[in-house]
């Protein structure tokens, strides 16, 4: 499976490519890096793997400048065309330049002695063939033609942006459930809510769920029965909603919370999960070596998250980049293995027994074997 940490930093430095040739073994087979501007995340896109584990770094600013030009998209399978308004007559060819790389686009317009930068962005919604880029000029419009990596991918819009990835998203998910967890109970409800509110998901609680059951609060059942109580209880009710549909559900936080504990991922395996971890670290190169840590150790339930989400500090303010952040992450997740949705799918069908993401075949027992779940790395 795979993990992505995000990590937010008001000060981003830069950031090193490495050849995968030179590095040392780690727990992360493939780390991806990039970050945007304050609020600045870092993301790092992790494959794991049993054996042979190696780290692959790639740095990758995302970067978004249209300035005030206008433009038209379309999706046509195999190919995207782009078209920019120029707002001048009479362009010739050799005034425009067209910069296309796997994920970026770069066209600037050269008139009358000025630089204008039509468009600027090194997150494209997904990759393409640059040696097959195709442009050219009609009347008063810069018309490019790219060509896709993955023809079956259908973009929303030429980059990423909150609009396209909930539009993309949902329909990678295939109705999969999200689960939010985390050590805060109240940011993980503020980015459930985000999320469900652009995937136009059902938003659920469990903390609320918990304390319209026991009519009480958390707070005074934690204080009365301990925390154990409240993690069977949190417990139960993700067994119940571990078949539901369409859904982004919020988890508790803190000790007390089920998702902090490794033997409670049985029903939060049903859906994809993601982590909201705060960070301690400084920078990125600490927040790095603080996830590699995490997942190393594996004492923490919520290193079972296939997303990881690292935060640096925490302002209600940036609940919507924290959501665009995940989004990009479980798209990325999704695309490394389209055929998730559908081992999710079959999980719950097979009655949530604990063997994520090795099922075994209709019939078998895994309660035979360990009681220990294996983190989904």
């Amino acid at each position: 499976m795979a993990t992505t940490l995000s990590f937010l930093s008001p000060n981003p430095t830069k950031i090193q490519t490495f050849n995968p040739k030179n590095c040392k073994s780690s727990s992360i087979q493939s780390l991806l890096i990039f970050k945007t501007n304050y609020p600045s995340f870092l993301h790092l896109d992790s494959h794991c793997v049993k054996k042979h584990r190696h780290v692959l770094l790639c740095s990758n600013i995302p970067t978004v400048s249209t300035g005030t030009t206008h433009y038209e998209f379309q999706d046509d399978s195999s190919e995207v065309e782009l078209r920019l308004e120029l707002g001048i007559e009479n362009v010739s060819p050799g005034e425009i330049f067209v910069d296309a790389k796997d994920n970026s686009l770069l066209i600037k317009l050269k008139h009358s002695g000025y630089i204008k930068t039509l468009l600027d962005t090194n997150t494209l919604y997904g990759t393409i063939k640059p040696s097959e880029t195709i442009w050219y000029i009609d009347d008063d419009q810069l018309v490019v033609n790219l060509k896709k990596q993955d023809p079956k991918l259908k973009w929303p819009d030429i980059m990423e942006s909150w609009e396209s990835l909930t539009v993309g998203v949902m329909e990678l998910l295939k109705g999969t459930s999200v689960f939010i967890v985390g050590e805060s109970t109240e940011i993980n409800h503020k980015i459930a809510r985000e999320l469900a509110v652009g995937l136009g998901y059902t938003p659920l609680n469990t903390k609320d769920l918990l304390e319209e059951y026991a009519k009480q609060t958390v707070d005074s059942w934690l204080i009365e029965e301990g925390s154990d109580a409240i993690a069977e209880a949190e417990g139960a009710i993700l067994e119940s909603l571990s078949s539901q549909a369409r859904a982004v559900v919020a988890t508790l936080g803190g000790e007390h919370g089920a998702a902090k504990r490794p033997n409670k991922w049985r029903h939060l395996f049903a859906g994809f999960s993601v982590w909201l971890s705060q960070s301690e670290a400084k920078d990125e190169d600490s927040a790095k070596e603080e996830a590699k840590k995490h997942i190393q150790d594996g004492v923490q339930g919520y290193t079972n998250a296939e997303v990881v989400v690292k935060l640096g500090g925490w302002d209600v303010t940036y609940s919507k980049t924290v959501a665009q952040a995940s989004l990009s992450a479980l798209k990325r997740l999704i695309l490394s293995d389209k055929d998730l949705p559908g081992k999710k799918s079959l999980y719950i069908r097979l009655g949530c027994r604990g063997d994520w993401p090795n099922i075994k075949p209709p019939g078998s027992d895994p309660s035979n074997g360990t009681d220990v779940f294996t983190p989904a790395l």
